[in-house]
C-alpha cells in the first residue's frame, strides 16, 4: 500500500492532482474556523464546551459542516443545502417531465440540471442562513448539554447585520458548492464526497480523545479496532468480486 502512494507521487499528473485535493481541503478547513460578522465569541466558546452538544437536526448539520455550525464560521450551512437541492431535484425529475426529458439527453440535459441544482442551492442557503440566525437568537437552535442556558449569539443584530450575515453564509455554501466541483475537475474523486468525508473526519481526533478519556484504555481499544474492523469490512465489500463463468 505504502508503494502505491509513493508510485502516484511518482507521476506528474497524478501527484498534482493530489495536492490539488488537499489544498482545496485546507481552504475548505480554513472556512470552517472563520467567525461570521456580529457573533458574540465568548457565546461561541461556551456552546464548544465539552459538556454541551448540539442536538437534533442541529448535530447533523454540525457533522457535516466540520464543526463550522457550533463554530458559527462562514462555512456554518456546510454543503446539506446542496445536498438537500440535488434531492429535491431527483424527486422532481419524477413529476415533472420537462427534468425527466433532461435526463435522457445526455451530458447537455444534466448540465442543464446540475445549473438548476445551484440555483436552488442558493436559494436554500439564503433560507437556511435566515433561520440560522432567527433561531441562534431564540435559543431554540441548539439544546440539551450541561451548564447556564446560552444568550444571544448575535447580541446587536440589526437588519443590517442580519442580511450581512444571511449573504456571507450563502457566499460560502456557494463556495463549498464550487471547490467541490473544482475537486471534481481538476482533483481526485468526487468533490462534494471528498468534502463531506473530511468534515466527518475532522471530528474525530477530539471524539477519540473524548472517548479515550471517558471509557478508558480497554474500551478505547475496543472501539478503536472495530472502527478499523469496520473500514476494513467496507472496502472488502466494495472491492469485492464474483466471477460468473458465461458461456455463450
Amino acid at each position: 500500500m505504502l508503494s502505491a502512494f509513493r508510485n502516484a507521487f511518482k507521476i506528474p499528473d497524478l501527484r498534482n492532482k493530489i495536492l490539488f485535493t488537499l489544498v482545496v481541503i485546507g481552504i475548505y478547513r480554513l472556512g470552517s474556523h472563520l467567525v461570521l460578522p456580529g457573533v458574540d465569541f465568548e457565546q461561541v466558546q461556551a456552546l464548544n464546551d465539552p459538556d454541551r452538544a448540539a442536538d437534533g437536526i442541529a448535530s447533523l448539520i454540525n457533522l457535516f459542516s466540520g464543526g463550522a455550525l457550533t463554530n458559527f464560521a462562514v462555512f456554518a450551512l456546510g454543503i446539506m443545502p446542496y445536498i438537500t437541492s440535488s434531492i429535491i431535484m431527483q424527486l422532481l425529475a419524477v413529476v415533472i417531465p420537462r427534468l425527466e426529458q433532461l435526463q435522457k439527453e445526455g451530458e447537455i440535459g444534466r448540465k442543464k440540471i446540475t445549473q438548476y441544482t445551484r440555483y436552488m442551492t442558493v436559494v436554500l442557503s439564503l433560507l437556511q442562513s435566515l433561520g440560522l440566525v432567527v433561531t441562534a437568537n431564540s435559543g431554540s437552535l441548539f439544546g440539551g448539554g450541561a451548564g447556564q442556558p446560552l444568550g444571544e449569539f448575535f447580541p446587536e443584530r440589526t437588519l443590517t447585520t442580519t442580511m450581512l450575515v444571511v449573504l456571507t453564509l450563502t457566499a460560502g455554501t456557494a463556495l463549498i458548492m464550487w471547490l467541490g466541483e473544482l475537486i471534481t475537475q481538476r482533483g481526485i474523486g468526487n468533490g462534494m464526497s471528498i468534502l463531506i468525508f473530511a468534515s466527518i473526519i475532522s471530528t474525530l481526533p477530539a471524539e477519540a480523545t473524548s472517548l479515550w478519556v471517558t471509557a478508558g484504555v480497554a474500551k478505547g481499544l475496543v472501539f478503536l479496532s472495530l472502527g478499523i474492523a469496520i473500514v476494513v469490512a467496507v472496502v472488502l465489500v466494495e472491492q469485492a468480486q464474483r466471477r460468473i463463468p458465461v458461456q455463450y
